[in-house]
């Protein structure tokens, strides 16, 4: 299983120790894109969803998320993060892109935070319109970018990974 940080030489699943890391500032942007009716998009902007104010509360939930991130996925360490952002963009009249950036002054990245507060951002905005709009789909959730570290700087380009892969299987790093 080389290659595979999580996983011992013998298969088993293993939290990476990365005690012997240099701490060091990374900071990590993921994004996520919710899919709606124009109807549904049109209540969230004058903010007349019966629930609240879609976006502020999608905005705390992926803090909270991202915050707790640890205790979600069985192998993350539980970082305590300098800040957690999280944006929003209208792309068209039926989409609705998150953005979130997490920063972290560790030992150990926090691309996961940073995937978990957009993907939180996300099902949120599902939760709060499904009674308008069952029809809504959450989708590319991805890394954009992510900074500091051993395994260097990772930049999402066109939807197309920039970082250099093993020609047999995907890049791995933590």
């Amino acid at each position: 299983m080389s290659g595979l940080t999580h996983f011992d030489d013998h298969g088993a699943s293993r939290m990476v120790d990365v005690g012997g890391k240099a701490i060091s500032q990374r900071v990590a942007r993921a994004s996520a894109l919710v899919c709606m009716a124009p109807e549904t998009q049109q209540l969230i902007r004058d903010r007349k969803m019966s629930k609240g104010d879609v976006l502020e509360v999608a905005r705390l939930a992926g803090i909270m998320a991202a915050k707790r991130t640890g205790e979600l996925i069985p192998l993350c360490h539980p970082l305590s993060m300098d800040s957690v952002e999280v944006s929003f963009e209208y792309c068209d009249e039926t989409r609705l892109r998150i953005e979130t950036t997490v920063s972290v002054t560790a030992r150990t990245g926090v691309e996961m935070e940073a995937l978990v507060a957009a993907s939180t951002a996300a099902l949120t905005i599902y939760d709060m319109c499904k009674a308008v709009d069952r029809g809504m789909v959450v989708q590319a959730i991805q890394l954009e970018e992510k900074r500091g570290g051993k395994s260097g700087h990772f930049l999402r380009e066109d939807g197309v990974s920039q970082e250099p892969t093993d020609p047999d299987g995907p890049a791995i790093s933590d």
